[in-house]
């Protein structure tokens, strides 16, 4: 036979630990979400840096090919301003490039992509 103190400390007890498990579990989300704030800030900046690099490297009729190719496909736009950062820091283009020279780039970086294939074993 179970005394009321007895199911009181019980239910006390019980409380508590859910009290526990609740504030674990907003502590939990509380850092996910500062992690995911500071990806997102990391990325910002990266982007950012990228979009000032572009300002340096490109002319005005190439920055508006890159803003046209972005709106289609935007992870194709990030990969080439990729390309042309690591082109220019290995001093392997001429700088400002213009709309011609970022075609040729744009063509080489689309073969490249195609001429992958898919063996089948």
């Amino acid at each position: 036979m179970t005394t009321a103190a007895d199911e009181s400390s019980e239910l006390e007890a019980f409380r508590q630990r859910r009290q526990l498990e609740l504030q674990q579990q907003l502590e939990e989300q509380a850092r996910q979400q500062a992690a995911a704030e500071v990806e997102s800030q990391a990325q910002a900046q990266e982007q950012q840096a990228l979009d000032m690099a572009m300002k340096t490297i490109l002319t005005s009729e190439a920055r508006g090919r890159l803003t046209n190719i972005s709106l289609v496909d935007g992870q194709k736009a990030d990969l080439l301003k990729r390309q042309l950062v690591s082109l220019h820091e290995q001093q392997k283009i001429s700088i400002p490039v213009n709309d011609e020279q970022l075609k040729r780039i744009l063509t080489s970086l689309s073969k490249s992509r195609r001429d992958a294939s898919i063996r089948r074993l």
